[in-house]
């Protein structure tokens, strides 16, 4: 009996739940970012459009920039709310409980592969950094990886999600 139910707990997440999971937690990281971004496009247009028109008027044929170190500061200004929102949002949860909201909703958790516990902070972080870096094509690893399933983010930090 006790076997079952440990076979049970260690079980892999089925693919759509892992997939729905991920895309809830996606929407809420893209609704932030253009939250932070929102705020930031009229000075950047009129950024942007004060240079092209500049051109314009020289009567020269020029190359115009279009991310310069205003827009790059702006880029980073975004950049850094969705690294700090997504350390609030996806390592933190990930390292105390295992789960993140969206994964909470459809039931999922992610695991240590050692110690079937939640990962630690580090390896929750490696994880989420390794699937913002790689996204979508790292994550289809886990259609072929067996027997946990476990997709380039997984392998990377040592975790698995599980059902």
């Amino acid at each position: 009996m006790f076997e079952r139910m440990a076979e049970r707990a260690v079980r892999p997440a089925g693919l759509v739940r892992r997939a729905v999971a991920r895309a809830l937690d996606s929407l809420v990281l893209a609704a932030v970012a253009a939250a932070v971004a929102r705020p930031l496009l009229p000075g950047a247009t009129a950024h942007i459009e004060a240079k092209v028109d500049a051109a314009r008027v020289s009567g020269r044929t020029t190359t115009v920039w279009l991310l310069d170190a205003t827009i790059a500061g702006r880029l980073g200004l975004v950049l850094g709310a969705v690294l700090l929102f997504g350390i609030l949002y996806e390592a933190l949860p990930t390292a105390r409980w295992g789960r993140t909201p969206g994964k909470k909703l459809l039931g999922v958790r992610v695991l240590a592969t050692a110690t079937l516990r939640p990962p630690t902070f580090g390896a929750a972080l490696r994880r989420w950094l390794v699937y913002a870096l790689l996204g979508l094509p790292g994550s289809l690893w886990c259609l072929v990886d067996r027997p946990r399933r476990q997709a380039w983010h997984d392998k990377a930090a040592g975790t698995y999600v599980a059902r």
